[in-house]
């Protein structure tokens, strides 16, 4: 998608509040990878991304700049927590594992996207196998109407949804179950390891038709996408557009430990070296690059620094950026002004119980206002604090609501409400200010 990064900001403005700074970096390292795309090959090949490194408290947006940057181009996007991964020769999880995961993203990625272009005869197979399905089941109600009559009849309450719930005899595709090949290690599912080496099983399942219509979508969709088309594609975005988005760096960032459980942080920096660097590794689909893969790294920062990092890790992280802290002022605007912000949601989330919810201006105020005091004087989650506030705020609503068919119900929460209900939630706050 070809974007300035003014639009960029524009598009991220919609779901993320405040943060312009690390906005403004992300939208560059984006534009960034459209321009290195115009190139000759061979300037192609010296031009590698700036990764980014982010500091910043929790809930204030770090993981969600990158997710929607990611969206916003369809680019194959993972994340991974620093704290999961051990140095080699300690039981954990290989660094590597991140890249595989990234592929296989990557895969669902395209693959989702050729089966929206095969969906029309995919859809037309699958109504065709239905079809003859249904039209056995009800052959005793075809009375004198001629076959294609009839066939059509069916047809046309197939697309309506009248046989959505009916129950019929299906033969469908027996998947391998997901095996542990080593105890307490993940699971595996040999069909996706195998694939054309096992033979096809079918087998019968007593499934309703719409259940069915979705086995029999997805086996005809896949008859009709190029495997090989699939994974060269996925490998391509995989190597030239996926964005890794590695959280808590600043757990792995303590230095010169020896000893004890913090033994592998400084080894697991060295690990993650030379996938950020660039290397080659193997999956299952065949090499991968990392060389021209974006890198995000982020962290709260409280304890370490990002000094802390050993020197060639910092390195390859050149642009380094500060989210802070949201105010009241943020609140208010993530309440009102995003996509499908959180007031909206309870709002529709209650209209399914006949609740008509309106939030005042000066409620909004009063949540954001409460919001900000909590996360200053107990810890400071960020939006995540909202959550917990609405919460707290909508339970009587929320559980007083539904079990009978009623008119709707108006129902305007206002300041006097907000105080009301969440002066618990303040007031066993109120002292943690002075507890040293």
């Amino acid at each position: 998608m070809d974007l300035s990064p003014k639009q960029i900001v524009n598009e991220l403005n919609k779901h993320i509040i405040g943060q312009e700074e690390a906005k403004k970096a992300v939208a560059i390292a984006l534009r960034n990878r459209y321009r290195r795309a115009q190139l000759s090959p061979e300037l192609r090949e010296e031009i590698t991304p700036k990764n980014i490194i982010m500091k910043g408290p929790t809930g204030v947006g770090k993981t969600e700049i990158a997710r929607r940057l990611a969206k916003l181009v369809k680019a194959p996007f993972i994340k991974v927590e620093a704290t999961k991964y051990t140095e080699v020769g300690y039981v954990g999880k290989d660094v590597e594992g991140m890249v595989r995961d990234l592929v296989e993203c990557a895969i669902r990625l395209v693959k989702d996207e050729k089966t929206a272009e095969v969906s029309v005869k995919a859809t037309e197979a699958a109504e065709r196998r239905m079809l003859s399905i249904l039209v056995e089941l009800k052959k005793n109600d075809r009375g004198e109407l001629d076959r294609k009559i009839f066939e059509e009849n069916l047809l046309q309450s197939l697309r309506k949804g009248t046989f959505d719930n009916t129950v019929i005899e299906a033969e469908v595709r027996d998947e391998p179950k997901n095996m542990e090949l080593v105890p307490g290690g993940a699971a595996i599912n040999l069909g996706s390891i195998f694939g054309d080496m096992l033979p096809a099983r079918k087998k019968k399942r007593k499934l309703t038709v719409k259940e069915a219509m979705k086995l029999f979508f997805n086996e005809e969709a896949e008859k009709l996408i190029d495997d090989d088309a699939v994974t060269d594609e996925a490998l391509r975005r995989a190597e030239n557009d996926g964005i890794i988005f590695i959280d808590e760096i600043d757990k792995i960032a303590g230095k010169g430990n020896t000893s004890g459980a913090d033994v592998s942080r400084e080894g697991v920096q060295r690990d993650i070296l030379p996938i950020v660097e660039g290397s080659t590794v193997m999956t299952k689909y065949g090499p991968v690059k990392t060389d021209y893969m974006l890198f995000i790294a982020a962290g709260a920062f409280h304890v370490s620094r990002v000094e802390d990092l050993i020197p060639e890790l910092q390195g390859r992280f050149p642009v380094s950026v500060e989210l802070k802290s949201l105010t009241k002022e943020d609140f208010v605007q993530i309440l009102t002004n995003t996509e499908h912000s959180l007031t909206q949601q309870y709002a529709v989330l209650l209209a399914v119980d006949n609740i008509d919810l309106k939030f005042t201006p000066d409620a909004i105020e009063a949540i954001a206002e409460i919001s900000e005091e909590i996360n200053l004087t107990s810890e400071d989650i960020g939006a995540r604090r909202l959550h917990t506030v609405m919460e707290y705020l909508l339970e009587d609503i929320s559980f007083n609501a539904g079990g009978g068919d009623y008119p709707v119900i108006p129902v305007e929460i206002n300041r006097a409400y907000v105080e009301e209900h969440l002066k618990n939630m303040t007031s066993d706050r109120n002292l943690k200010k002075y507890v040293l």
